[in-house]
């Protein structure tokens, strides 16, 4: 039977710029026919890798500088202080498929998990002298370094190349170009949150004054302004279980572990951007967990119709009831009546007779593990 947890979200952020586009203003999109802030989801999978406490070495590292990470590693951990060093690496990775540029950067960004990176050094240090430039010999090309290293090289090269268990990689997946064989279809899947209201762009008009300025010079060193918004959004994502213990090679402690750590890191996850000038640290007022079997649901189509503020209310408590009337009808025609829900609602609005109501987001997390333990021992 299929087993999806998805997470619903309300959340209000003061006037911010948290997510930008291409000319620096609050990233936004036409939904039901409005305007909508926008937050994108690669945006939030960032704050959420960050923000994440997943154990070590089970993390993953999304970098161009594998060279550099290598290098400094079997200097420090192995003592290798060889002229060639760079060359070994390089031949190292090129016989398992990874191609370094002239600047010793990768041709792309690559995710892997420590694990991988940890096992690169280790076949590297074994593999010492096979990897060794001759004397006298001229650098390799790229074709060369992975035509010259040993075949027992080249074969442990490409089993390293296996998620590593990193949680982040097996949750929000990966891409490598050169390498198919490797990638790994995201457990996880983001929505790009939008507002459940129709926003307008605003403008801060600033101006910034010369410390040294002269009595007569201007008082004014640097004039400009900044774009920004505020809006509350509603967020979701879902994650397939089963498909992350697959992608954890089988290891259902470690993906309960990473679950429990992802629970905290969605509600917690807050994009870094403009924050020094915006300080918008403003936590969901709502986080709703439902443990589904038929299939995900989105419930964004709850705000096709824009949400407005009545009487003095504010848009979180309105947002909130549309969320769980639009889901009531939603779950009757596509559910299968097996859904359960677990929640924290701060703004009241939240039906009390739907799902369990929790007193923290570790009690939330919790709840999430035990639904989830007997059904993945299955």
């Amino acid at each position: 039977m299929s087993l999806f947890v998805e997470f619903h979200l309300i959340q209000n952020f003061a006037p911010s710029n948290l997510n930008r586009d291409d000319t620096g203003a609050p990233k936004d999109a036409v939904f039901g026919g409005y305007r909508r802030a926008r937050v994108s989801s690669q945006c939030f999978k960032r704050a959420i890798r960050l923000t994440a406490d997943f154990p070590l070495p089970n993390q993953g590292i999304r970098t161009k500088k594998l060279l550099e990470m290598l290098r400094g590693q079997l200097q420090q951990q192995y003592g290798r202080t060889a002229e060639d060093l760079d060359s070994r690496i390089e031949t190292a990775l090129s016989a398992a498929g990874l191609k370094l540029k002239e600047d010793g950067k990768t041709e792309y960004l690559l995710f892997l998990g420590q694990q991988e990176i940890d096992g690169f050094a280790a076949l590297i240090d074994l593999h010492w002298e096979a990897l060794a430039t001759p004397a006298g010999g001229e650098k390799k090309s790229k074709k060369d370094a992975k035509a010259s290293a040993p075949a027992d090289v080249a074969q442990q090269a490409k089993t390293i190349m296996n998620g590593g268990k990193a949680l982040d990689v097996a949750l929000f997946g990966r891409m490598l170009a050169d390498l198919p064989a490797v990638n790994q279809d995201a457990a996880c899947q983001v929505a790009h949150a939008i507002s459940t209201h129709r926003v307008e762009r605003e403008f801060d008009y600033f101006t910034a004054v010369d410390d040294m300025g002269a009595a007569d010079e201007p008082g004014v060193g640097m004039i400009g302004q900044v774009e920004f918004n505020s809006a509350t959004f509603y967020r979701y994502a879902v994650v397939d279980p089963a498909k992350l213990v697959a992608n954890l090679q089988g290891d259902r402690e470690l993906a309960l572990t990473g679950l429990h750590a992802l629970v905290q890191a969605v509600a917690r996850a807050i994009p870094s951007g403009k924050q020094n000038t915006f300080a918008a640290h403003n936590p969901p007022s709502f986080i709703g967990v439902v443990i589904r079997h038929a299939s995900p649901l989105n419930l964004a189509n709850a705000f096709e119709k824009p949400v407005y503020a009545r009487n003095g209310e504010a848009l979180t408590s309105p947002s909130v009831a549309a969320l769980a009337a639009y889901e009531q009808q939603l779950a009757a025609v596509y559910g299968n009546g097996q859904d359960r829900w677990a929640y924290l609602d701060l703004t009241q609005a939240w039906p009390q007779d739907k799902g369990e109501r929790q007193t923290s987001l570790a009690a939330l997390a919790d709840w999430v593990v035990a639904q989830l333990r007997p059904e993945l021992e299955q």
